[in-house]
């Protein structure tokens, strides 16, 4: 190992740096997807709205949808035991997520196929609940992340999961749910506004400076929670960052407002929740003032900093157990082998340039506005 540059210690940080980056840009890219489907049947009334909504997120969710894939391949190759404990132990809330986000493209495709009115309401429905229910799950998941997760480790290592799906579903991780879906309908709503005109565009403007509103709220009474009555995570003791992987070499205590410590000890880090809460005001200013594209990069910035208060909160934590602290999943004990990460971070380097420079380019040729009149002329429109 002394021929690899960088440290074990170090490249675990990276690759903490990189799942966060990787979370960002799904909720940011993906995330005004899922906040337009959530939208469809409030901002579009007749069938020709409705397909212009469409047309909006049509050429690009693909693509969008690409930074999920990589995220759960990142946890899959850099955090296997994280991907072991969630995707086994969350497993029906994830086959709710698979199952709603496969109606998207089967809802892309089939809905304008046939002329009749109650085929395209079904798949209109179906394409908003598939959007709707991703964004509740996810920030439901988040929520749950914040209070820990029924799972333990033995002696062998082997994972032994307690809880049942129903349990996800607590009075703090449906208000994350509430926050993820206002945050990624806020989203939507700048895309919409920005790439169309007219009646949609004026709903757009009207619902999303309302869920933008509803976000700063909701975000707010989220913190307070966390900050004076949640129960957070802490590790007792020093723990050697540079040793091999092994959950149950800590000791790890549950206690109230202990997710606020990094905050105390880093006061700089107040600076991602101020710009959670005044990216998500800008937003709504910005909508009512006819400025969606300052109001989606507003929204982006909202976005953003909301999951980064979280992981700033959580570090170095990823996934703590409630049943049994000391199996709690931290950044410096749930990786893989020092080798596989700096390999893999050789292969990011390359290749994930290469992809956001691709996605800048789609989208500089996607620019400008969609119209009715183009979605007509175009047979290949949805």
């Amino acid at each position: 190992m002394d021929t690899i540059p960088l440290d074990y210690a170090t490249l675990r940080l990276i690759w903490w740096l990189l799942l966060g980056l990787l979370l960002i840009g799904f909720a940011v890219m993906d995330g005004f997807d899922l906040g337009v489907g959530t939208l469809l049947p409030a901002v579009a009334r007749t069938d020709s709205e409705r397909r212009l909504v469409l047309n909006v997120i049509g050429p690009v969710w693909e693509g969008n949808q690409v930074w999920l894939i990589v995220g759960g391949g990142v946890i899959f190759a850099a955090f296997p035991a994280l991907y072991a404990v969630s995707f086994s132990g969350f497993y029906l809330a994830m086959c709710l997520i698979l199952l709603a986000l496969i109606l998207r493209p089967v809802g892309f495709k089939f809905r304008s196929k046939v002329e009749d009115k109650r085929w395209r309401a079904v798949w209109d429905w179906a394409l908003f609940v598939g959007g709707f229910v991703p964004a509740l799950v996810f920030g439901v998941a988040m929520g749950n992340v914040l209070l820990g997760a029924p799972f333990h480790f033995d002696e062998t290592l082997r994972i032994f999961y307690t809880g049942g799906f129903f349990a996800l579903l607590s009075p703090f991780a449906v208000l994350c749910g509430l926050v993820s879906v206002s945050m990624l309908v806020m989203h939507g709503a700048a895309m919409l506004a920005m790439k169309t005109e007219g009646d949609v565009a004026t709903r757009a403007r009207r619902y999303g400076s309302l869920a933008a509103l509803a976000t700063a709220v909701l975000f707010v009474l989220a913190g307070v929670w966390v900050a004076n009555g949640l129960a957070g995570y802490s590790i007792v003791g020093a723990i050697d960052a540079a040793s091999a992987s092994n959950p149950l070499a800590k000791q790890v205590i549950a206690a109230p407002g202990a997710w606020m410590a990094n905050y105390r000890a880093m006061p700089w880090t107040w600076v991602f929740p101020l710009l959670g809460v005044i990216g998500a005001l800008l937003s709504a200013a910005m909508l009512r003032i006819r400025r969606p594209g300052s109001a989606f990069l507003c929204s982006a910035l909202a976005i953003a900093c909301i999951i980064l208060t979280e992981g700033v909160a959580m570090f170095p934590f990823l996934l703590p157990s409630s049943t049994d602290p000391g199996s709690s999943l931290t950044v410096w004990d749930s990786t893989s082998s020092h080798l596989t990460l700096f390999v893999m971070l050789l292969v990011t380097c390359l290749f994930l340039p290469l992809v956001m420079l691709y996605t800048s380019w789609v989208y500089r040729v996607l620019r400008g506005k969609v119209s009715a009149e183009s979605i007509e002329q175009n047979h290949h429109s949805y």
